[in-house]
C-alpha cells in the first residue's frame, strides 16, 4: 500500500492533485459497488444536500447525487478494508507530511444518469475540520462519451479526470474548486474528507 499512498502524495505536491489509478483492488471495487447498487435497492441512497447538521440546503439545485454515509463501527467486509486503508493513508501523511489528520467520514454517491455538480469547493463555511477530499470509483468500462468527469480548476486551467474503476483522487478541500460534469449512465464512487478536529 506505501506506493499507492506514494503515489497520491507525489502527485498532490507536483500537480496539487494526487492520483492513484489503481487504489482499490479489484475485489473491493466490486465489493463496494455491490454495497452502493444494494443500498439503492433498498432506498437509503439519499438525495444529498449541502452545508451540514448546523447549515444546510436541502433545496439546492447544484448537487444532483444520492449519498450513504459509511459508518466507522461498520461490520460489512469491504467497507471495513476500504476503511483500514483510509487510516493506513492518514497515517502515513501524519508521519511523512506532519499534516495531524485524526478523523475521516466518508460517503457512497451516486450520480444517476443526467445528474451532475456545479464548480465547488469541499471546505464548509461554518466547519474548517476537512483538510483533503479523496475520491474512489466504482465504474466499469467507463468511457469518455459516458460523460461524468470530475473537472479541477487550477487558477485560469483545468483538468479532467475520467471516473474510472479502482482509481483515487486526493487533494486539498479549501484550495481546489472542481465539478461534476453530467453523467449519461450511473457514476459511481465512496467520497469523503481526513480531517483534523
Amino acid at each position: 500500500m506505501e506506493a499507492k499512498f506514494e503515489e497520491l502524495i507525489e502527485g498532490f505536491v507536483t500537480n496539487k492533485i494526487g492520483i492513484s489509478e489503481a487504489f482499490l483492488s479489484l475485489p473491493l471495487a466490486a465489493a463496494l459497488q455491490q454495497n452502493l447498487l444494494r443500498l439503492q435497492r433498498d432506498s437509503r441512497m439519499i438525495r444529498a444536500g449541502i452545508g451540514n447538521a448546523v447549515m444546510k440546503d436541502k433545496t439546492q439545485k447544484v448537487r444532483g447525487d444520492k449519498t450513504c454515509w459509511l459508518e466507522t463501527n461498520t461490520k460489512n467486509a469491504a467497507e471495513m478494508e476500504f476503511l483500514d486503508m483510509i487510516r493506513q493513508f492518514m497515517e502515513h501523511l501524519n508521519k511523512s507530511c506532519f499534516t495531524g489528520l485524526n478523523s475521516c467520514e466518508f460517503h457512497y454517491a451516486l450520480y444517476e444518469e443526467g445528474t451532475a455538480y456545479t464548480r465547488h469547493k469541499d471546505q464548509l463555511k461554518n466547519d474548517y475540520n476537512r483538510k483533503f477530499s479523496m475520491i474512489s470509483y466504482l465504474n466499469e468500462n467507463w468511457i469518455q462519451s459516458d460523460g461524468g468527469q470530475l473537472i479541477i480548476h487550477h487558477n485560469e486551467d483545468t483538468q479532467e479526470i475520467l471516473p474510472t474503476n479502482q482509481k483515487a483522487i486526493f487533494f486539498q478541500s479549501d484550495i481546489l474548486e472542481h465539478e461534476v460534469v453530467v453523467a449519461t449512465r450511473p457514476r459511481m464512487s465512496i467520497t469523503g474528507w481526513l480531517k483534523r478536529v
